[in-house]
């Protein structure tokens, strides 16, 4: 797997405990950290700080913005379409199947809340690697 140490995360939660055990594990880890509790946060920080952020978790029920409707800006902007999005929810898959259904081709994972620290962790690294060999790929293509 490729080096994670430089790797940014953005978390867009509304729960500040999650968003402190967030920051806490991936921290711990090596990355990078910044944190927005709601989607009109995270989307200014993706404009301003695009360029240096690796992956985002983006929380679906959040204050003001529903989470799928940031996934879709951000998927549609030339900017950050490139970045991972990791969603993170306290609702299961199948409870939301139609949306998870319609969005699947624009997010790279799925998981719920409560999770297990190391799948956590896990998931994030195979999804950055993934998309540093994706970038790797595409830059040498002829």
């Amino acid at each position: 797997m490729e080096d994670i140490l430089s790797a940014c995360v953005l978390m867009i939660e509304d729960d500040q405990e999650m968003v402190f055990l967030g920051k806490l594990i991936l921290e711990k880890e090596g990355y990078d950290f910044i944190s927005a509790t709601e989607g009109g946060a995270g989307l200014k920080i993706l404009a301003d700080q695009g360029d240096s952020i690796d992956l985002v978790l983006l929380d679906i029920m959040l204050p003001n913005m529903y989470g799928w409707d940031i996934l879709e800006r951000i998927k549609k902007n030339e900017q950050t379409k490139h970045i991972p999005v990791i969603m993170l929810t306290a609702r299961h898959q199948m409870e939301d199947e139609s949306e998870t259904s319609h969005y699947a081709d624009l997010y790279s994972a799925y998981i719920v809340k409560p999770f297990v620290v190391r799948q956590f962790l896990d998931s994030i690294a195979k999804v950055i690697d993934q998309s540093k060999n994706a970038d790797t790929l595409g830059s040498t293509e002829v």
